[in-house]
C-alpha cells in the first residue's frame, strides 16, 4: 500500500522541494514498471510547479528504479499527489515493487 510522504511534512513555506523516491522493483516486472511510470513522468513534467521529473536506473543494478523530482514548493507536491494521473498510476506500479522503500523530500540548505 502506497503511503504518502506528503502528510508527514510540517506544513512549513518550503521552497524547492526535491523529493528522492527509490523503488526495488522485481526483476520480472522491470519492463512493466517503466511503462507505467513513463507515463507518470510525462504527465507529472506538465504539472503547474514541476520543475524537474524524471526516473533514472540503477546502472549495477537494474532493479532499482529511482524518482528524483523538483517541485516549485509544497503546495505543488501536493497537487500533485492529489493528481488523477498519480493517484492511478503509482498504486499500478507498487503491485511490481520487490520491497517498500522510504520516499525522501529535501529542501535547499
Amino acid at each position: 500500500m502506497y503511503k504518502n510522504p506528503i502528510i508527514l511534512v510540517k506544513k512549513e513555506a518550503y521552497t524547492m522541494i526535491t523529493i528522492v523516491a527509490k523503488r526495488i522493483v522485481k526483476a520480472d516486472k522491470i519492463d512493466e514498471f517503466k511503462a507505467i511510470a513513463a507515463q507518470l513522468v510525462a504527465a507529472s513534467q506538465k504539472e503547474a510547479g514541476c520543475i524537474a521529473y524524471n526516473l533514472y536506473q540503477e546502472i549495477h543494478n537494474p532493479q532499482i528504479l529511482t524518482f528524483i523530482e523538483t517541485w516549485q514548493d509544497l503546495a505543488a507536491i501536493e497537487s500533485h499527489s492529489n493528481s488523477p494521473h498519480f493517484t492511478t498510476l503509482v498504486p499500478q506500479m507498487a503491485e511490481f515493487l520487490q520491497e517498500n522503500t522510504p520516499t525522501e523530500l529535501y529542501n535547499v540548505v
